[in-house]
């Protein structure tokens, strides 16, 4: 196998090589690593995880290997340097453990040939067991008269009972030798991915089943010397049985853990319990802390009892974490055929536990007090304790084991990586949250291994927060690489805070399921938890105000009726999902009302028992969107259009040009104006629901809201100019003239967002032998009749006309010929009126009048020479006098979306500059898109690649907001709030994720590089 960086042929400098150590480069000169050969070693030295401490480590290593007298030539200095120099997994393993591990290191370097033991491979747990054995020359113990033999089950081995040949404190010196070869064996295999690519990284689960199995044979040989130390000169005449519990009865044990075991004696006397007792303390001397706090009683119960004993304890008063503990219980040594028995006996109570009145409630409280009892300053870095730690993901698994595992024998598993599997496959939880567990479980474990492994110390503790240089070992010696612009440490940071938080999720949605209480007391049918509880509950969920969710989730399933118990099946899913938006109080609360709404319609909730992705797809939205859950209460036709179809979300299945022609044509049926104008309004009230959720769903782009918006109130406004000219229609059916509506603003450039107002001129045209008074005259009255219609007070969103872009704004005529304009834009207009035109485009009413009209403006809009200095010195004036006077008193200038820096109108008043000076000679500027606009003016390399990526991020990121902005809060407003839960959904809308402050860092992170094109290409600015 050869070394990544075999090719590489320049001597690395000390730096270079990640060494801070002012000693770094003597030592290297001392190892002689100052040729040509040695650059795949410096390289790897380098790749450590701690390459200062692994270099001078090496160092005392050749030190105490050359101060050996007559040293083997195997093991000697020579030897070592040829190793490290021609063994590219050797050099892995060597180098890894003594970045990884001081204590270890200097276990090597006490006795310095032990470095060649780590060119084994990983033995078989028989070999471990006659390793450990062999130290203390332990033979099999006498057998008890009348003993029965142990099982021949594969998973109990050859572990038993044995006689050692040393005792006192020899006996303890050779195991801790022997037991911390083992360990820096495997530890040296486990740490090797992290120096050498090539080496295969050790799955978590192999790594705790190989200490566990090492944790056996230690506390055999341990057993073994304690045998002999209490009886020695005859045969051990009682049997003694040794069960592993915890971590180590799961076979998940770290490095440093406690080892919890219970004894089961026959017969329990004093002289047995001295042999456990001197088990314990020979343990604890020479491997690891060995602890029997969990048996019957505690530390204040006997250390040893006899089956029998066990046996009356756990029926009459074991409590709820005694059977919770016994999940893990396993046969580990001694006495086999004892340990079994005991097993055999007690574990069955574990799984009747769960009929024990209030049973959820002392799990979920035993988990609450470990959290309390934690300090404050350390619930962030403790790894097992904290919150979205190792102990949130086995509570939850062990519950969710004891509630179902009565029935289902499958479940009785000790393992937790193991239980997820059963769990999942048994469906008991989903597919994505096993999968993110395990993935969870088994990261935060790597990270427990690798803080442990540093000093050798049992420890759960994460760096201090600032600790850069902890962090950034950690990172390395758990195999993190730099990602783009962050450096290992900082995606361990990024990837420890999101994992975290998704633990905390997944444990919310699995230890507080409302109906564990009822399937514990086989009742299915309701909600049976304490209102304290179920608060408690809520409040975990994220609820602020627990106590009214309860008295929504009580009106909603409290109901004996069909629909109650629907709600019962439903409410404990939907909760979870809740859960994750970004106002779970406020989601819950649409859902009632909604049902509400909707209590006689048949359909409703069989849609959201039947199609789970209507259902989750609308909690999400009620829980995010008040503008949306507002228009679902009045469209609850909607809400089956949130699932997918054979091409996609239903949603988003119809083109927009489908969508305005339905409305026209579904508004067309009714006779009165009045009766089209409601009709008008209740279908873009549902196509606003359809538009709004599927953006809070994030299947539509800001342009594609901004198109269908603009479609529907083209449509809208069609229909009621077709309405309003139908009713009006003079006597002989004549029209007097021709009506177009022009789009102006947004609504021109098919760019409207959720609170935009639509702007419009209107423009007529006289029929043959009218005269041009009595046209005008009658296409006034049938726009005022029509923008009146529109504005009468109703529920829905306004439905405003605004037309203060005409000609002498509003104080000149509502409606004008084609002509009038024409004769107005070639002698009066001003600036701003040209710049508005840029927007101008077809809305409703006689399309080849409005084409005319679009044509005739073309000359003004573009014109051939462009625009001089002067007038582009006037815009960039009015610019500035929009900028100091439109923006609303305390407003900051950084986050409102829309007069902002990098906001929407800094962008659009770049492309209008861009299109008035450039349009004459680059026909891609003949648009009313901004984004478009942009794209012309690159291409036509009026502005660079970089500008223009610049400006179209921060317009989409600005729009984005904005229209977020409305769907959270169910009301125009353009100023983003500082925190808080608006901002959270927000964020929800924009990214998925409710993190409000990381979004906002991103919001102004873009607009600040698109502030800073818009002052080069708006502003002339360098």
């Amino acid at each position: 196998m050869v070394s990544r960086d075999s090719s590489r042929r320049r001597l690395p400098s000390p730096g270079r090589l990640g060494l801070l150590d002012d000693r770094a480069g003597d030592w290297l000169g001392y190892l002689g690593w100052t040729d040509d050969d040695a650059v795949p070693v410096l390289w790897a030295l380098s790749r450590a995880p701690d390459p200062d401490l692994a270099l001078g480590a090496l160092v005392r290593l050749r030190e105490s290997l050359a101060s050996e007298p007559a040293g083997d030539a195997a093991t000697g200095v020579e030897a070592l340097d040829h190793a490290l120099r021609s063994d590219p997994r050797l050099r892995a393993r060597v180098l890894g453990l003594l970045g990884s591990s001081s204590a270890l290191g200097d276990h090597l370097v006490a006795e310095p040939s032990r470095w060649a033991l780590l060119r084994a491979d990983l033995p078989a747990f028989e070999d471990v067991l006659a390793d450990m054995l062999g130290a203390v020359e332990a033979v099999p113990e006498q057998a008890v008269e009348d003993a029965p033999q142990p099982s021949q089950r594969e998973d109990l081995r050859s572990v038993g009972t044995y006689r050692a040949g040393v005792t006192g404190g020899a006996a303890v010196n050779v195991l801790r030798s022997a037991y911390r070869d083992h360990v820096a064996l495997l530890a040296a295999h486990d740490v090797a991915a992290a120096v050498e690519d090539d080496e295969p990284a050790l799955p978590f689960t192999e790594v705790g089943r190989r200490l566990s199995d090492l944790a056996d044979a230690a506390l055999t040989a341990a057993l073994a010397v304690a045998v002999t130390t209490v009886y020695p000169d005859s045969p051990m005449p009682a049997r003694l049985g040794v069960v592993a519990m915890g971590k180590g009865g799961a076979r998940e044990l770290n490095y440093i853990s406690d080892v919890d075991v219970i004894f089961v004696a026959e017969p329990a006397d004093a002289r047995t319990a001295r042999v456990a007792g001197e088990m314990m303390r020979i343990g604890s001397m020479a491997f690891f802390e060995v602890d029997a706090a969990l048996r019957p009683e505690g530390k204040s119960g006997e250390l040893v009892r006899t089956l029998e004993s066990h046996a009356v304890y756990y029926r009459r008063w074991a409590k709820t974490w005694e059977f919770q503990a016994l999940l893990k219980a396993r046969p580990m040594t001694g006495d086999i055929a004892l340990a079994v028995d005991y097993h055999d006996t007690v574990y069955p109570m574990v799984w009747t536990a769960a009929e024990r009145d209030d049973f959820v409630h002392d799990v979920q409280a035993m988990r609450r007090r470990v959290e309390e009892n934690l300090p404050e300053a350390l619930r962030e870095r403790e790894l097992k304790l904290g919150r979205g730690g190792l102990r949130d993901v086995e509570f939850a698994v062990q519950l969710l084991q004891m509630v179902h595992g009565r029935t289902d024998e499958v479940l009785r598993v000790t393992s937790t990586v193991d239980a997820l599997g059963a769990l999942r496959d048994g469906g008991y939880i989903a597919r994505e949250d096993s999968a993110e567990l395990v993935a969870a479980y088994e990261f935060l474990r790597l990270l427990e291994h690798r803080l442990q492994l540093q000093r050798y110390k049992r420890t759960h503790l994460l760096p201090e927060d600032d600790d850069e240089e902890a962090y950034r070992w950690l990172a390395r010696a758990a195999h993190i690489r730099p990602d783009g612009p962050n450096d290992a440490a900082q995606v361990l940071r990024r990837s420890l805070r999101e994992l975290r938080g998704r633990v905390r999720r997944l444990h919310s949605k699995l230890f507080y399921r409302p109906l564990l209480d009822s399937i514990a007391s086989y009742d299915a049918e309701a909600l049976s938890l304490s209102p304290e509880a179920m608060e408690r509950q809520l409040a975990a969920l994220g609820f602020a105000a627990p106590r009214n969710a309860l008295g929504h989730l009580r009106a909603l399933a409290g109901q004996s009726s069909r629909r109650g118990r629907i709600q019962a099946l439903l409410l404990p899913t939907f909760m979870e999902w809740l859960a994750d938006t970004a106002d779970p109080d406020a989601g819950l609360l649409a859902y009632r009302r909604l049902c509400e709404e909707n209590e006689e319609v048949t359909w409703f909730l069989r849609t959201l028992r039947d199609d789970s992705i209507v259902a989750r797809r609308l909690v999400h939205v009620l829980g995010t969107s008040a503008f949306v859950a507002g228009l679902l209460m009045r469209n609850p036709e909607v809400i089956p259009d949130l699932t997918d179809g054979a091409q996609g979300p239903v949603l988003v299945a119809s083109k927009v040009s489908d969508i305005a022609s339905a409305l026209t044509a579904s508004a067309a049926r009714h006779p009165t104006p009045e009766r089209v104008i409601a009709t008008a309004r209740s279908l873009r009230r549902a196509e606003l629901a359809r538009i709004g959720a599927a953006d809070v769903l994030q299947m539509i782009s800001v342009p594609d809201v901004g198109r269908r918006l603009s479609a529907v109130w083209r449509a809208v406004l069609e229909a009621a100019l077709a309405a309003v000219v139908r009713d009006m229609m003079p006597e002989g059916g004549r029209q007097p003239a021709r009506i177009a509506y022009i789009g102006m603003g947004r609504l021109g450039g098919d760019e409207l967002s959720y609170g935009s107002d639509a702007d419009v001129m209107i423009v007529c045209d006289p029929a043959e032998g009218v005269a041009e008074d009595e046209a005008v005259r009658w296409a006034s009255q049938v726009a005022e009749r029509v923008g009146r219609l529109l504005a009468s007070p109703s529920s829905d969103p306004p439905l405003d006309l605004d037309a203060d872009l005409r000609p002498e704004g509003r104080n000149g005529p509502l409606v004008r010929t084609l002509a009038s304009y024409r004769a107005y834009y070639a002698k009066w207009a001003e600036t701003w009126e040209l710049q508005a035109l840029l927007r101008a485009s077809f809305a409703a009413g006689d399309r080849d009048l409005g084409l005319d009209f679009l044509h005739m403006v073309d000359e003004f809009r573009y014109p051939e020479q462009g625009v001089p200095p002067k007038v582009v010195q006037q815009i960039r004036r009015m610019k500035a006098r929009i900028d100091t006077e439109r923006l609303p008193r305390g407003a900051d200038p950084a986050t409102h979306t829309k007069l902002g820096r990098g906001g929407l109108a800094d962008v659009e008043w770049c492309a209008q500059l861009l299109t008035m000076q450039h349009a004459a000679r680059v026909s891609g500027l003949h648009t009313t898109s901004t984004l478009e606009a942009l794209d012309a003016a690159a291409s036509a390399e009026l502005i660079s690649e970089g500008e223009r990526d610049a400006l179209v991020q921060s317009w989409l990121m600005a729009g984005h907001a904005r229209n977020a902005l409305v769907l959270a809060r169910g009301k125009a407003v353009d100023q983003l709030p500082g925190q808080g839960k608006i901002l959270a959904a927000v964020a929800m809308i924009c990214t998925g994720s409710a993190d409000g402050a990381g979004f906002l860092n991103e919001y102004l992170r873009v607009t600040r590089l698109g502030r800073k094109a818009v002052d080069h290409v708006f502003w002339g600015e360098d």
